[in-house]
């Protein structure tokens, strides 16, 4: 913590604005935005985290608002706040099975300061992938909605019409998690390997936990991606405006 922290933090935050500008990319607004929410909301969790890590019911709560945050965070991204909460699904049902699992097996201790984090990655995750699958998916639906309407013509129902549209496209999601396990240790070494080193852990301990964190976000975002998918096929999950 310092003036030199800050002043580092202001630089990157000002060539990434000027090159997105630069480049025309449509994002300087948001990236200053998301720079500073991102240090109210820390700051806020620092100083909440210590009560909220004391008691299993604080504990609890603060999952809870993740989820929420974290399905009207993609509920924006795919279509809007008022016809999105259809995401809440897919990020719990990726989420919460998952890190249910690796807490009752006793791979993670069970404490707050243990569970909290888990779970935090993992719905960060299923936010993610719902996000991409759900905007891909639809995305789909739109720019081919004449292969669409073929499909109808040949006697396809409209869920299994839209799945052969929109499932190939939206099952791109899974890259970055792909991509992120198959490099892990060659290209990055991800937040958890870091966290459990500078927290005393021993490299091997430190390669454990990242394991178990890329694994399980496979599964999470597996499981986000094709319940997004089955929701959009379903019509459940739609932008603004006519069903498809």
């Amino acid at each position: 913590m310092g003036p030199a922290l800050a002043a580092v933090l202001v630089v990157l935050v000002l060539v990434a604005v000027a090159t997105v500008r630069a480049g025309r990319l449509g994002h300087a607004r948001g990236i200053a935005t998301a720079a500073l929410r991102a240090v109210v909301q820390l700051c806020a969790v620092a100083l909440l985290i210590t009560a909220v890590l004391r008691s299993w019911w604080a504990s609890a709560g603060f999952i809870t608002l993740m989820i929420l945050v974290a399905a009207a965070t993609s509920a924006r991204r795919v279509s809007s706040l008022r016809l999105g909460w259809p995401v809440l699904a897919p990020i719990a049902a990726g989420a919460l099975p998952a890190s249910a699992l690796v807490v009752a097996s006793g791979a993670v201790p069970l404490t707050e300061v243990a569970v909290v984090p888990i779970a935090g990655i993992l719905i960060g995750g299923a936010m993610t992938a719902t996000s991409l699958a759900g905007r891909r998916a639809l995305d789909e639906l739109r720019d081919r909605h004449g292969e669409y309407e073929a499909a109808l013509a040949l006697g396809l129902v409209p869920r299994d019409a839209a799945l052969e549209i929109c499932r190939p496209s939206a099952g791109q999601a899974l890259v970055p998690a792909l991509d992120q396990t198959r490099t892990v240790g060659l290209v990055t070494l991800p937040g958890a390997f870091v966290g459990v080193l500078l927290g005393g852990g021993t490299p091997v301990q430190a390669g454990a936990a990242q394991l178990l964190v890329l694994v399980a976000l496979l599964a999470v975002e597996a499981i986000a991606v094709a319940v997004t998918v089955e929701l959009v096929a379903n019509g459940l999950l739609r932008r603004p405006g006519p069903a498809v």
